[in-house]
């Protein structure tokens, strides 16, 4: 009977069982089943990066045992569509090898959720339909193409999200070290300051402008070198009790 469902192609002339499975929205990839012995295959094209909407393919197997596809006769095209969906993870496997920024990573990930999700369903389909005929090997062989995808598509997204965290990983360890490197290089800066603060202070006090004691205006030089001993002292102290900057566990 001709229908009403322009998603559909014009020349599948579907039986009352099958249209009334079907709503005005393509939905899901699926098999149905009508009540005469035909069937209908609603698989989805590749999805596209960042691209929400699928596009829908048809495969009608009507009561003369024969498969009709949307554009040509018989399963070549869902072929077709098996081949691209390898090729497709094919070329992001080779970019996750070759992958040097999280930014690559990351979108591969986008690309790669979609793919797993779509080929898993796909698979699932393809498997109800091959256990509604058992006889048929072409769709066997689909079903277990569609299988390779599936696993294929689910080993990118793992591998993506590993490469994505030893990124992460890695970014937090250039990290550590760098704040490392900045707290020894501050404790450094403080010994030294520590150990001038005695000769500071000195300078400051006989700087005053306020008349010195003669002895003490004489013992310029004691003052100086007691200053350096004094610092020494701070600076013997301070680096002994926390290590070199790292406190000493026992």
């Amino acid at each position: 009977m001709v229908h009403e469902l322009t998603y559909l192609p014009q020349k599948f002339l579907l039986e009352t069982g099958l249209l009334d499975q079907l709503s005005s929205r393509m939905g899901c990839q699926r098999c149905i089943l009508g009540q005469h012995g035909e069937m209908l295959l609603v698989v989805h094209e590749v999805p596209e990066p960042g691209v929400p909407e699928r596009k829908a393919l048809f495969f009608w197997y009507d009561s003369s045992k024969e498969w009709h596809g949307s554009a040509t006769d018989g399963l070549v095209d869902l072929q077709k569509l098996l081949e691209r969906y390898a090729q497709a993870i094919d070329v992001h496997e080779a970019v996750v090898d070759d992958a040097d920024t999280a930014k690559e990573i990351f979108t591969i990930l986008r690309h790669a959720g979609p793919l797993a999700r779509s080929t898993r369903n796909l698979f699932l389909c393809l498997q109800e339909a091959a256990a509604l005929f058992p006889k048929d090997k072409e769709l066997r062989s689909l079903r277990d193409r569609a299988h390779e995808n599936e696993r294929a598509a689910e080993l990118l997204y793992a591998d993506a999200r590993v490469a994505l965290e030893f990124f992460r990983a890695e970014r937090a360890e250039e990290q550590a070290r760098s704040s490392e490197r900045l707290a020894k290089l501050g404790f450094r800066l403080n010994l030294m300051a520590g150990f001038f603060l005695p000769l500071v202070a000195l300078g400051g006090l006989m700087g005053m402008n306020v008349k010195l004691p003669y002895f003490v205006q004489s013992a310029f030089w004691w003052i100086f070198f007691g200053g350096l001993i004094f610092g020494a002292m701070i600076l013997f102290v301070a680096g002994y009790k926390t290590g070199d900057g790292e406190d000493e566990e026992p």
